[in-house]
């Protein structure tokens, strides 16, 4: 049996790289997509819905497909599924305004999510502090205002390496735990982002693909909970000045 519900953090711990499928535009999500994508090589598949449609009826049904076509080649329940969120991590009042987009992929049973267009830490830290329970308290800086406080001007940061309070709600438990093939109390305990909490089996990571968040990029990579970063050619070569 796998040591782990999500794959790509089971071959990052052992210093292996991973390497993943998926459109980031046009991506078919049904339940026929999702039993056929059961048995993907990938080690994650990519769900883009930065510039593909916010379907959450087609995401559901495609995880419920992926069960159905499970088990994988590695003997996971399903490959790992990661989404483009469509919201841009260019400040912390623009990431928190629409955290709710995280509470409804989360909900669907996706095991991470990346944030494009990361530009800054407290733009990094709010995506990362709204995909957790408040019940976790790894990496929490005890004396930090809440983030709705901070969002209203309380004073505070969090002291270097810190995060503030979880924000994440309960109530999607009884449709992603199923996904993941474990009950409601065993879900509020698992996700949760690694490698902060080394049992946590959530993957976060953030696309750099501006000239701000080069210049910004080891501030933001420093976060806590994050798992993996990467460039965004694309977006990077056109705030340069180039198409092709």
């Amino acid at each position: 049996m796998p040591d782990r519900i999500n794959r790509a953090i089971e071959l990052l711990v052992q210093d292996q790289a991973i390497y993943y499928a998926g459109a980031h535009t046009g991506a078919v999500l049904t339940r026929a997509q999702g039993q056929a994508d059961a048995r993907s090589w990938a080690d994650y598949l990519n769900v883009g819905m930065e510039h593909g449609a916010f379907d959450m009826a087609g995401l559901a049904e495609y995880m419920a497909g992926l069960v159905e076509g499970g088990p994988t080649r590695s003997g996971h329940r399903t490959p790992a599924v990661i989404v483009e969120a469509p919201i841009n991590g260019t400040d912390e009042a623009n990431v928190r305004h629409n955290a709710w987009q995280f509470r409804q992929i989360l909900g669907r049973g996706a095991h991470g999510i990346l944030l494009c267009q990361a530009e800054a830490a407290d733009a990094v830290r709010a995506f990362v502090e709204s995909c957790r329970y408040p019940h976790q308290g790894a990496g929490v800086d005890p004396d930090l205002p809440s983030p709705r406080a901070r969002l209203d001007g309380a004073r505070g940061r969090p002291a270097p390496g810190r995060l503030g309070t979880g924000t994440r709600g309960r109530g999607s438990e009884p449709s992603a735990a199923p996904i993941w093939g474990i009950d409601e109390q065993e879900y509020f305990r698992r996700c949760d982002p690694w490698p902060l909490n080394p049992e946590g089996e959530l993957l976060l990571g953030v696309k750099i693909e501006s000239p701000e968040g080069v210049a910004n990029c080891e501030a933001i990579c420093a976060v806590p909970g994050l798992g993996f970063a990467e460039i965004g050619p694309g977006d990077l070569g056109l705030s340069l000045g180039y198409t092709t």
